[in-house]
């Protein structure tokens, strides 16, 4: 398929699914009634109760879901590229990892600390700090390794060392506090403010500003770090630009979302199925919409239509990205990048 057509199929099936997504829930809202909630001023007098969760509540996590899924598939193209590797992930090098040791201090640790129990706000701050640890960390031993699967030998030990903190924290821990602990470490698109998505779309946009500087570098390193440096390509530099754009991609939505798993590793394989080439400069459009998509159809299947009842996002990904994997294993017998 072309990468115009792939294009612009992926960005029909968004729309279609942004408001499929708007429409279904605990109660039906008919497409007419998110038209009119949006931009028809008589609808917050005609249809009060339809507005405020069109407005407040479901499209706000409908693009939450949009914004996740596309800093996920690029975050996924980033490591894999960078590491070679097909199994890396945007949560690696341990960002994720380091999200949730901040979350689980604030959170499980309360008790010991002899504070109160955080609020929503505080949760997103403290992810973010133990993001932030865990990247200035990363950086500090890529100044003094120049092995690519050193890096990611010990991204993976930060990961193991922060999972044994949280076990230690949790076993102390009341069942109060670790049952808000669980839910957060399943994800969640919804209690996210219109304020909170112009900081995710922000980042999104200098992200992919940042991207159309490293297209190059990328496609260059897919054939090896020698034949980059023949390019003339700033290795090091490269190597500390897509760390860092990884680390705040998976860090924010990690930090509002909580960790979401499988997205970052299936799409990009998946783009590279779609597309004829393995050029970044088609691949990041792609996966980001390809991306975008499929976490509104998570998110869609999480909200389980017409029940009073939901599941977590992270176990919805996991379902169907965990088949996707194995899927792509067998049918390639070699995953390629």
């Amino acid at each position: 398929m072309k990468v115009n057509t792939l294009i612009i199929s992926l960005f029909i099936g968004i729309v279609f699914l942004f408001v499929l997504d708007i429409c279904l829930g605990t109660v039906f809202i008919k497409p007419h009634q998110v038209w009119d909630s949006f931009f028809s001023e008589k609808a917050l007098q005609d249809q009060p109760t339809i507005t405020y969760i069109v407005t407040n509540i479901r499209a706000p996590r409908a693009v939450m879901a949009i914004i996740a899924g596309a800093f996920l598939a690029i975050s996924g193209i980033l490591m894999q590229t960078l590491f070679r590797n097909p199994l890396a992930g945007p949560f690696v090098l341990g960002i994720s990892s380091g999200a949730g040791l901040g979350v689980a201090f604030t959170v499980l640790g309360a008790s010991w600390l002899g504070f109160q129990a955080a609020s929503q706000s505080s949760l997103v701050l403290s992810s973010i700090l133990g993001s932030v640890v865990v990247l200035i960390l990363i950086l500090l031993i890529s100044f003094r390794l120049r092995d690519t699967m050193g890096l990611l030998i010990i991204g993976l030990m930060v990961g193991s060392l922060s999972s044994a903190i949280v076990g230690i924290l949790s076993y102390f821990s009341a069942s109060t506090e670790l049952q808000r602990y669980v839910f957060w470490s399943l994800g969640s698109l919804s209690n996210v403010s219109w304020f909170s998505i112009l900081i995710l779309a922000s980042i999104l946009l200098i992200g992919m500003v940042v991207i159309t500087y490293l297209i190059k570098p990328l496609n260059a390193l897919l054939l090896g770090e020698q034949y980059a440096l023949s390019l003339g390509i700033n290795i090091k530099l490269t190597k500390w630009i897509i760390i860092i754009l990884t680390s705040v991609l998976a860090g924010s939505i990690t930090a509002y979302a909580g960790p979401i798993a499988f997205i970052g590793l299936a799409v990009p394989h998946l783009t590279r199925m779609m597309l004829p080439s393995v050029n970044h400069k088609s691949l990041f459009p792609t996966a980001v919409l390809l991306g975008a998509a499929l976490l509104l159809f998570c998110d869609i299947i999480a909200q389980l239509p017409f029940s009073s009842k939901s599941l977590p996002i992270n176990a919805v990904t996991s379902l169907i990205g965990a088949p996707v994997v194995i899927w792509l294993i067998v049918r390639k017998r070699r995953l390629h990048f």
